[in-house]
């Protein structure tokens, strides 16, 4: 599984698959995902948290999109790897290469591409499963839905090894007190996302086991 951030990463491991953390940028998941070919991978998943573009999906909603747009090309996840991460949830998935903070933004994607989710990683793990020959799937949960706007604090506060720096964001609201009712609303709207993570991770683990 290639992730963004160390504290998916703990949530993905009971399922005991190898995580790559990709340190929440599209060339650092490449990079993931090839490290986790080189040491004898022959599927890709990408986990974690994504941003809602649909404003239908409430944060904590479960996305395993059937495709994933990046660079205006589509690609089409394996069959077989979404039933055994739940099964399909017939969305598709925006790959971008930078945070996108303003609802407005959010909603011209979603006019325009027809995309229920966007995250960082997963459209360079498509790319690098169809690159090698070998089957991908996503598995989210939204995070910031699409009428959320992102805080300043938000973006650029993780290292590379995709925790959380907290000077970096104490500096920002420091900078701009007004955005610390964003970040509250934020941190809430992660911890929804990251519990269906970890629901999600259990029966997949169980469902395994027996």
């Amino acid at each position: 599984m290639v992730v963004g951030l160390a504290a998916e990463a703990r949530i993905a491991r009971p399922l005991g698959c190898r995580v790559a953390i990709s340190g929440g940028t599209a060339k650092g998941a490449e990079a993931a995902a090839g490290k986790l070919i080189e040491a004898g991978v022959r599927a890709l998943v990408s986990f974690g948290l994504a941003g809602g573009l649909d404003p239908a999906l409430g944060p904590g909603t479960i996305v395993v999109p059937t495709s994933v747009i990046r660079n205006e090309q589509s690609y089409y996840a394996d069959p077989k790897l979404m039933q055994r991460l739940g099964g399909p949830t017939q969305h598709v998935s925006f790959a971008t290469d930078h945070a996108v903070a303003k609802p407005a933004i959010k909603r011209q994607l979603y006019e325009t591409t027809g995309a229920a989710a966007l995250d960082l990683e997963s459209g360079a793990v498509a790319f690098t499963a169809s690159v090698r020959g070998l089957p991908f799937a996503v598995l989210r949960a939204i995070c910031d839905p699409a009428e959320r706007y992102l805080p300043d604090a938000a973006l650029g506060a993780l290292d590379p090894q995709g925790a959380i720096v907290v000077w970096r964001v104490l500096v920002s609201l420091a900078a701009d007190p007004r955005q610390l009712p964003l970040v509250f609303r934020l941190a809430a709207d992660a911890a929804a996302a990251r519990r269906s993570l970890r629901a999600r991770i259990k029966e997949l683990a169980q469902s395994s086991a027996t």
